[in-house]
């Protein structure tokens, strides 16, 4: 009897796991900044407690005065349910069959490269959802592939959307001014957080306007920097007034086939980077028997064979919910 080698330990859920983790992923600008670490839970319902810890000012007290009372804020715990993010794929028998490696004249492609180009390219998929949902969290409202609303942060934390209008079509207007105004909004919500640099991802009209504006052009032109970056692309770093201002394009298209920007034309975003625990990509577990009750991880995949073993079916899912905890630094901005 001939043995069906997806049967063999290299073909179970753990080992298709840990594949598709390793493999490169190729797409996420978010992901490059390193601004939404990974955390996994156990469970399908993330639990976010508040407490306004708020600092108060001690006032001096007559010694044998009876000491002041400390007095902690109130808690509060939110429930946020994770997305479920489900994919699945069919690989035939066919894809086996008389198919050399590439590069190779009499090397047949084995099952796990197979395998792994499916992966890949479900990984790739997942790579610009998870980038999608990322910026929706730094924006403070979190939208489904399809548009529709999955949380909005500002409404859930009971607060404000913070703005500023630069005003950019306005030769006159003080640029520098505007980001104090934008340094002062996230230094008020840091809430006892820290931070290193804000960065603001901006659009593509949004940067223009802001590098030609005729006071940033004046102030620019006179520095140091300025002779580094002639004729260069400042585009992933312009510094100015404090800020970090990078031109972000990402984009996909939905199931529709209409092409989704993820930063609207003439809008920005400032957040802070180098925070501790305001920023978190946090992972459910799979639905399967093998992952209760286990600490979530970004993706997971299993294979199971098709009828009459005419091949494989693919089943890849990953549970995130990229969140911000702290949604009043979150500044929009607009040109």
């Amino acid at each position: 009897m001939l043995l069906n080698p997806f049967e063999t330990d290299a073909f179970n859920m753990v080992s298709l796991t840990n594949a598709i983790n390793i493999l490169p992923n190729n797409y996420g600008r978010l992901r490059e900044l390193d601004v939404f670490p990974d955390k996994g839970i156990t469970s399908r319902v993330a639990l976010v407690e508040e407490q306004n810890g708020v600092l108060n000012l001690l006032s001096t007290q007559p010694v044998g005065a009876p000491e002041q009372q400390n007095r902690m804020g109130k808690r509060k715990v939110r429930a946020f349910s994770v997305p479920h993010i489900p994919l699945s794929d069919t690989i035939l028998a066919s894809e086996f069959e008389s198919v050399r490696q590439f590069g190779t004249e009499n090397q047949a492609q084995t099952l796990a490269g197979v395998i792994n180009t499916h992966m890949q390219s479900a990984k790739n998929k997942y790579a610009i959802t998870l980038e999608h949902l990322r910026m929706g969290a730094l924006k403070g409202i979190i939208l489904d592939a399809d548009g529709t609303l999955l949380y909005n942060l500002y409404t859930e934390f009971g607060i404000d959307q913070n703005f500023v209008d630069f005003d950019l079509s306005t030769p006159t207007t003080d640029i520098r001014a505007k980001c104090m105004q934008v340094l002062r909004l996230i230094e008020d919500n840091l809430r006892g957080e820290v931070m290193t640099q804000p960065r603001a991802l901006v659009s593509a009209d949004f940067f223009d306007a802001l590098t030609g504006h005729a006071n940033v052009k004046a102030t620019f032109d006179n520095t140091a920097m300025a002779v580094q970056v002639i004729g260069g692309d400042i585009r992933k770093g312009f510094s100015y007034g404090g800020i970090i201002f990078e031109e972000y394009r990402g984009t996909a298209t939905d199931a529709t086939g209409a092409t989704r920007k993820f930063i609207a034309d003439g809008e920005g975003h400032c957040f802070p980077q180098g925070t501790m625990d305001t920023f978190k990509t946090i992972y459910a577990p799979a639905d399967f028997l093998e992952t209760v009750n286990t600490i979530g991880i970004p993706l997971y995949a299993k294979q199971e064979t098709r009828q009459y073993n005419r091949g494989v079916n693919l089943h890849m899912q990953s549970n995130p919910l990229p969140m911000c905890f702290r949604p009043g630094v979150l500044v929009k901005l607009a040109a």
